[in-house]
């Protein structure tokens, strides 16, 4: 089902926990809420579910209002599925019994209801572990219940709230390209929670990454990366150093910047204009070089597996930026660097 939400508002009490929210999002999207905690996130994931009422605002699924002024229509009539964190399973149920239980308290035959469960067993590929119980279970295999039951829900919304928040990072990998694949299989939209950057570009087809209550920024994951609308979203996705630039030409979402005595050619949005910019600059936009124009001595640099990310200060503008080297650097060592990229920050928000 689509999901369409209009200028959501939640407090409690002094705090605006959603801040007139509003998003679009596709039928069979895989669409992540990105955020640090407390950011309203999960308050959003379960004012979608039903177990949050709104103070205003419209939430409509599938083309139908669920919540809006005089309107509120219950979770269980909202045919929406919800993974907890905790994935709450019946500890003394066994793997089919879980799943089982929502067709069984729909009234369905025995007959059907088993029919179903095994399907969605299959699906997730836990028929093996029917009759175990969860605490005999993996955290992913327990994860795989959970959303098998979804499934035996018939739910075409699935809401994820931070699933993979328990898992050691070994399984985190291993349960992403699960849920990509259980996601391609159901055909269902789905809403993930996280607070990992790393966790959402892996997963989404688009992310909202919100803060205070607010969607800052919905874009696909390369855009948010490379084209990221505000300093707070450039800040809070990968690793970037902004700086103070000057644009001296603009054309065609291309800007000539000068920045540390230097004209440097890179992308910008189209609502730049010559003069003060922020130019957003990420690590693998700087290269080094045996001879460039950019002077710099290291100050730190940390090993990231494969690569070096390294601290630099630009000897022109006394600038901190980080850098990625193949090889160690070591504090005080000389580096000649050169700019190949970077994203002129639109000074107003929203692209």
């Amino acid at each position: 089902m689509s999901i369409r939400l209009s200028s959501l508002c939640k407090s409690f009490g002094d705090h605006l926990a959603l801040d007139h929210v509003s998003v679009e999002i596709e039928t069979g999207e895989f669409f992540v809420v990105l955020g640090p905690s407390g950011c309203g996130k999960s308050t959003l994931l379960r004012c979608i579910a039903g177990l949050e009422a709104i103070d205003s605002g419209e939430i409509a699924l599938g083309g139908q209002m669920m919540a809006g002024p005089r309107t509120f229509v219950p979770p269980e009539r909202r045919n929406v599925g919800v993974v907890f964190q905790s994935y709450a399973l019946w500890p003394h149920m066994s793997v089919e019994q879980n799943v089982a239980f929502p067709l069984e308290t729909a009234g369905l035959a025995r007959s059907e209801t088993a029919d179903q469960t095994a399907a969605c067993l299959e699906m997730v590929e836990l028929a093996p572990l029917a009759k175990r119980r969860p605490a005999d279970l993996s955290g992913g295999q327990r994860q795989r219940v959970a959303l098998a039951r979804c499934l035996a829900q018939s739910a075409r919304t699935i809401l994820m709230d931070e699933p993979l928040a328990n898992l050691d990072p070994h399984l985190r990998s291993a349960m992403e390209e699960e849920l990509a694949e259980f996601h391609r299989k159901s055909g269902s939209t789905t809403i993930f929670i996280t607070h990992d950057q790393r966790e959402a570009m892996a997963l989404a087809d688009r992310i909202a990454l919100m803060k205070d209550g607010k969607l800052l920024q919905v874009d696909a994951p390369d855009k948010l990366y490379s084209r990221p609308a505000s300093e707070m979203a450039a800040q809070f996705i990968g690793r970037s150093t902004i700086v103070n630039a000057t644009a001296m030409q603009v054309q065609n979402g291309r800007a000539r910047v000068h920045w540390a005595d230097q004209p440097i050619d890179v992308a910008c949005p189209s609502s730049t204009r010559p003069g003060p910019v922020r130019l957003m600059i990420r690590p693998e936009h700087l290269k080094p070089a045996d001879d460039g124009a950019l002077a710099s001595i290291v100050q730190r640099a940390t090993y990231r597996g494969g690569y070096w990310e390294a601290h630099v200060r630009i000897e022109r503008t006394s600038e901190e930026v980080l850098v990625n080297l193949a090889t160690r650097a070591g504090s005080g060592d000389e580096l000649h660097l050169f700019l190949d990229g970077g994203w002129v920050v639109p000074a107003d928000g929203p692209l």
